[in-house]
């Protein structure tokens, strides 16, 4: 079996949302609905691409731009407190915050709320390389620059995991018996 490299699946940068470091969360928001709720794309993982100039900086996924909503006060509170596990009761705090406060809050600016980039890879690394980085870094996506400059896609663990359990899956089809249920 040919080995495949992160070039021979990647994704291209195009088919993400693109947002300014500098945005506002609200803007971002904005950028969110557009391009992926109301169906001009969608790509899974739903991800934004962070930008400062051309160079990209961050992720942003939707679950960081509500996370980016939640008040500084309740944060360090749960840090300060230790609190771990069922935070369910703090829903009523948020309940009132997204009706009287967001407007105020998302303000805020997607550096706050992003994903720094953690990881790159470049077009000829290996596909467990990928998944290497991606599972000791937590990520469901790198970005893949070519001389560690020049963005060139990402490479998402779908694609990963699609190729790395394929020979998973030819081993197992081979030494399975067909079971077949007989209506």
């Amino acid at each position: 079996m040919v080995k495949k490299c992160v070039k021979d699946v990647l994704v291209s940068i195009s088919e993400y949302p693109h947002i300014p470091v500098d945005y506002s969360l609200k803007q971002a928001i904005h950028i969110f609905k557009k391009s992926v709720i109301a169906g001009e794309r969608c790509i899974k993982p739903v991800v934004a691409l962070v930008f400062k100039g051309n160079k990209i900086v961050g992720t942003l996924r939707m679950r960081d731009v509500i996370k980016g909503l939640e008040p500084n006060f309740l944060k360090h509170a749960q840090k300060a407190q230790g609190l771990v596990g069922d935070r369910s009761e703090l829903a009523i705090i948020w309940d009132a915050l997204f009706d009287e406060g967001s407007q105020q809050i998302a303000e805020r600016p997607v550096s706050e709320a992003m994903e720094p980039i953690k990881a790159i890879l470049e077009p000829g690394d290996s596909i467990v390389k990928a998944a290497h980085m991606m599972i000791n870094n937590d990520l469901i996506i790198v970005p893949v620059l070519e001389n560690r400059e020049k963005l060139v896609g990402m490479v998402r663990m779908l694609e990963v995991f699609d190729e790395l359990t394929s020979n998973v899956l030819l081993e197992y089809r081979d030494n399975v018996i067909d079971l077949k249920v007989e209506a």
